[in-house]
């Protein structure tokens, strides 16, 4: 993420506390399951400084902790972040954000305010309608009470409102059905040149001090509490395999305790590396890395 923003607060119009903007993007959610990541690509439904709803190719469990990689525009570097899943309906899921940076947050606002996005209402239709209904028993009943001959044009009227609204929502779920097949659509496609990209066998094994200089974006892990409590330390060594865009996109842990293996990868699936080049062009090459885990 850019660095050096400063952080204001946001001044816009929002209902919540921390307002949410609609944005459909690609994003991928890793969850690691059994010491094995697994990713999950998908499309983002709106986004806030606190967590983002997205729609994904797979279902998730809340309480689970995932890591998420999401780029809102193309002028802008892509947001990574740890996430926890806060609920989980079908294929869409709410993930809150854990440990989002100053920097990162503000990157937010500055992308919602130089793109202009739309600010989410949570103002249901059926909300809506009720108050609407509301009001309209309370002209009739005003209308009533000087006599019964109003009340079949208030009738009307009532009906040719609802009919309208019906009309409106028939419209807008088309228009969102559409948009929303010809972002799966896409996704699917990114979907099966990732798992081609990833299917391919290193090209070479490059020692660990030769990928260490070519190395430029680390996360360091987080040392889990339970670790932490039975006093478990050491240096995890992984064998990971690199893509030609300089991405992990695997990893295998050598030894150690299952716990800090597992911190070690979550915190590995963020590391990026210069592309190795094997005679000029980008190769994906397989390599050893360890993380070491201490008081």
């Amino acid at each position: 993420m850019a660095t050096g923003v400063q952080v204001r607060g946001w001044s816009g119009p929002s209902r919540r506390r921390v307002p949410r903007f609609v944005v459909q993007a690609p994003l991928d959610v890793t969850v690691l399951r059994s010491g094995i990541p697994d990713t999950l690509p998908g499309r983002s439904v709106n986004v806030c400084e606190r967590g983002i709803s997205a729609m994904l190719a797979g279902e998730l469990v809340p309480g689970e902790a995932v890591g998420i990689e999401v780029r809102l525009s193309q002028a802008m570097d892509a947001l990574r972040t740890r996430a926890t899943v806060r609920y989980q309906d079908k294929l869409r899921c709410g993930l809150e954000f854990v440990g989002l940076s100053s920097e990162q947050r503000a990157a937010i606002r500055e992308w919602a305010k130089e793109s202009k996005a739309e600010t989410e209402i949570s103002v249901s239709p059926a909300s809506a309608a009720e108050k609407k209904g509301t009001e309209t028993g309370g002209g009739t009943g005003a209308a009533s009470g000087g006599g019964g001959g109003g009340s079949r044009p208030k009738k009307k009227r009532r009906r040719l409102g609802w009919a309208i609204f019906l009309i409106l929502v028939v419209a807008i779920a088309g228009v969102a059905w559409w948009r929303w097949d010809r972002g799966w659509e896409e996704l699917e496609s990114e979907l099966k040149n990732q798992q081609a990209s990833s299917a391919e066998k290193p090209q070479v094994q490059v020692p660990a001090e030769v990928m260490e200089k070519l190395l430029v974006h680390k996360v360091e892990p987080t040392y889990p509490a339970e670790a932490r409590k039975d006093n478990l330390q050491g240096i995890i060594a992984l064998d990971i395999v690199v893509g030609r865009d300089g991405s992990v996109v695997s990893m295998r842990a050598l030894n150690g305790p299952e716990i800090l293996a597992r911190a070690a990868m979550d915190a590995l699936r963020w590391w990026k590396f210069a592309p190795y080049r094997l005679n000029g062009e980008p190769a994906v090459v397989e390599t050893t890395v360890a993380v070491e885990f201490k008081r």
